[in-house]
């Protein structure tokens, strides 16, 4: 069976406005105010959030060490968990293009570096959870992206062929994920790190979900 396997942050939704209130949270918590920008720094948010605690304290001039990061770094799950698609949207033409991967016969799964549990849930919010058969989170397995093994998982759950799969994404990290699994990558250009991901070189650069279906045809040839 060919199968598509999607990131989940900054690939089919823009996240970052939800985690970056919960970073913020953290800090008012410790009476220090916000310290990220919604705007300014969207990318850092994809990151993840030990990436958005790192960012934070850095900015308030005081020592911190990473024992501080994983400290809060609960803190901040919960602050997310507790308001987790308040600002989220998914990206233009998603719902559409998912029906016609699904008409077209391709099993659809989620390979993301969100805790698994918080990835059902945005999903559910989002109304996407129908469509997807497969989704392993950063703590599903012993292993996360870029590590292959994640990726691979999520295209064995949906009894598919290794060799007849493709993951859209829109990061390195995803790049490298695919690359060390052997498959072809389909990296978004209207993500946080906008069209800067071409210089990664992957298969195929999306500008619109309603061009993805053509594009995992050509990288998919041959139907099985």
């Amino acid at each position: 069976m060919d199968s598509v396997i999607f990131d989940l942050d900054g690939t089919l939704a823009d996240t970052s406005g939800d985690l970056i209130a919960a970073a913020n949270a953290c800090f008012r918590d410790m009476g220090k105010g916000a310290q990220l920008d919604p705007e300014a720094d969207r990318a850092v948010a994809f990151n993840g959030g030990r990436a958005m605690l790192r960012l934070g304290f850095s900015r308030l001039g005081l020592a911190w060490t990473e024992a501080d990061v994983s400290a809060h770094f609960d803190t901040l799950l919960a602050h997310y968990s507790a308001d987790i698609d308040r600002h989220t949207r998914l990206y233009d033409g998603v719902v559409p293009m998912l029906g016609a991967l699904h008409e077209a016969g391709y099993a659809l799964g989620v390979c993301t570096n969100k805790p698994e549990a918080l990835a059902l849930t945005l999903l559910a919010r989002l109304g996407l959870d129908g469509w997807f058969k497969s989704v392993i989170g950063a703590d599903t397995l012993a292993w996360r992206k870029p590590d292959p093994r994640p990726l691979c998982a999520a295209i064995a759950r949906l009894g598919g062929d290794p060799s007849r799969a493709v993951l859209i994404g829109d990061t390195r990290t995803d790049f490298e994920t695919a690359r060390a699994a052997g498959l072809p990558v389909v990296l978004v250009g209207f993500g946080p790190a906008g069209r800067e991901v071409a210089a990664l070189g992957p298969d195929a650069l999306l500008a619109h979900f309603d061009d993805l279906p053509a594009i995992v045809a050509r990288l998919l040839p041959g139907r099985r």
